[in-house]
């Protein structure tokens, strides 16, 4: 597990959330905070609320109740392109790249609503050194890669936007574990590097073994929350989501 950050300055704190889609709530009373530049996992079964979670983070879906703030200040109802310019940025499940684009191309549609030439080139090659494999394949259509190469492409296009937070949404799903493992690992790189992650993850050992701290999700609630560490040695999680 990776180490505990030295600052708890809450980045992000969502107040008595509830939110879903038409008559059908998802989300009940969800209270949690994101401290600056910790790696925070959202753990749960499929279908316990998580993307739901992270679409209402995003301004994709209004929330029913609660508040949402952001470096103190209230971003509820925010549009989607207000919240992406402060910084909070999604890596969506699926990836949701331009198959018929260029990897760099991709990569440069990060960048979109930036204006510093100069220091989108910085970043670009910043990225390259990051994840190689995508300087290898930079000409390469995005849709032409591996599943894994595409989740790389993926989250070097959200460091393209300069985030603050970094939202994650099932970043192993069908890959392989080798890849997996790899990209966990760039996930603790970027944290290092001051950028805030939220990670938002069916494989729940696979979460709590990296995160700093984690929630727990089920049926729309949070069950539990604490340090990473101690919510892997929990008993009644182990047999619940682990089989141990």
């Amino acid at each position: 597990m990776s180490s505990t950050p030295s600052t708890h300055t809450p980045l992000l704190q969502v107040q008595g959330l509830s939110a879903g889609y038409g008559l059908v709530q998802v989300l009940h009373d969800i209270t949690l905070e994101v401290r600056e530049a910790e790696f925070l996992a959202l753990v749960g079964s499929n279908g316990a609320g998580k993307t739901t979670l992270l679409r209402v983070l995003s301004g994709l879906l209004p929330s029913q109740s609660g508040r949402i703030t952001w470096a103190g200040a209230d971003i509820q109802g925010h549009t989607p392109d207000q919240i992406f310019r402060q910084g909070i940025v999604q890596v969506p499940e699926g990836r949701q790249l331009f198959p018929r684009m260029s990897v760099q191309d991709n990569l440069l549609m990060g960048a979109y609503r930036r204006a510093d030439t100069a220091a989108i080139r910085t970043d670009l090659e910043q990225v390259y050194a990051q994840f190689p494999r995508m300087a290898e394949r930079r000409r390469q259509l995005a849709g032409s890669m591996s599943g894994g190469e595409q989740q790389m492409c993926a989250m070097a296009r959200a460091l393209m936007a300069r985030p603050r937070l970094l939202l994650v949404d099932e970043m192993s799903l069908g890959l392989a574990p080798i890849i997996v493992d790899q990209l966990m690992e760039s996930l603790a790189t970027i944290r290092d590097q001051g950028v805030t992650v939220l990670l938002v993850e069916q494989d729940i050992h696979l979460a709590l073994a990296a995160a700093d701290r984690a929630y727990v999700l089920e049926t729309g609630h949070i069950v539990q929350e604490g340090p990473a560490g101690q919510l892997i040695e929990d008993p009644e999680l182990r047999r619940a989501y682990l089989g141990v």
